[in-house]
């Protein structure tokens, strides 16, 4: 169902979309090839087929241009913590959301952890996860509490598993159900996150 702003939105504004959803799709691509560092603006407007004037209007250099992709990915994960509230049975339900979308942005999750994927791409990648993580772990402890792991670390250690399937997932060609990738995750993770929430009597 079409948004009723869409519905409102002037020629203007929806050429604006696509020209930034072209920019953003022309990076992707690129760092599906090559290392991001390797990459130019030229690169990208090449790749676009749009101008550098027109590339500037909208950003600022390709790393404004990355935090728009990675946008997207923020927008996925903030929707998962709207839609599901954790549990100690399913202490990190993002996981099943990202999972189940995922499989839509191959071309961004590919690049994004293929070889293109330089430092500072993963620490932005990493942090859209990590407040994700730590916002759901923070939820399930109750005031007072001094759970026996720090939550984030604990939320490091999470995301660091989330990214390690992730990778696994896009060397396999994506082959496995994003159902079943999420119930490796939380076997993975649920008797640690249990573990690590139970509260420290030695740091009360």
């Amino acid at each position: 169902m079409i948004h009723p702003d869409l519905k409102k939105s002037r020629p203007e504004d929806r050429r604006i979309r696509r020209t930034r959803a072209a920019l953003t799709e022309a990076l992707l691509s690129l760092m599906a090839e090559r290392p991001y560092e390797a990459i130019t603006v030229q690169d990208v407007i090449d790749r676009a087929d749009i101008g550098r004037s027109t590339f500037y209007a909208h950003f600022s250099d390709k790393d404004d241009l990355l935090d728009e992709s990675l946008a997207v990915l923020r927008d996925i994960v903030d929707d998962a913590i709207a839609g599901r509230q954790p549990t100690l049975n399913r202490p990190l339900p993002f996981s099943e959301f990202l999972f189940h979308h995922v499989a839509d942005l191959r071309p961004l999750v590919t690049a994004l952890l293929g070889t293109g994927a330089s430092g500072a791409v993963m620490a932005r990648l990493e942090g859209v996860l990590q407040e994700t993580a730590l916002a759901q772990l923070s939820a399930l402890v109750g005031p007072g509490r001094t759970p026996a792991v720090p939550l984030d670390l604990l939320a490091r250690s999470a995301v660091a598993t989330c990214l390690a399937c992730l990778r696994w997932w896009v060397a396999d060609g994506f082959t496995l159900a994003p159902a079943d990738l999420d119930a490796m995750f939380r076997k993975l993770t649920t008797p640690a996150v249990r573990a690590a929430l139970a509260p420290d009597d030695r740091r009360q």
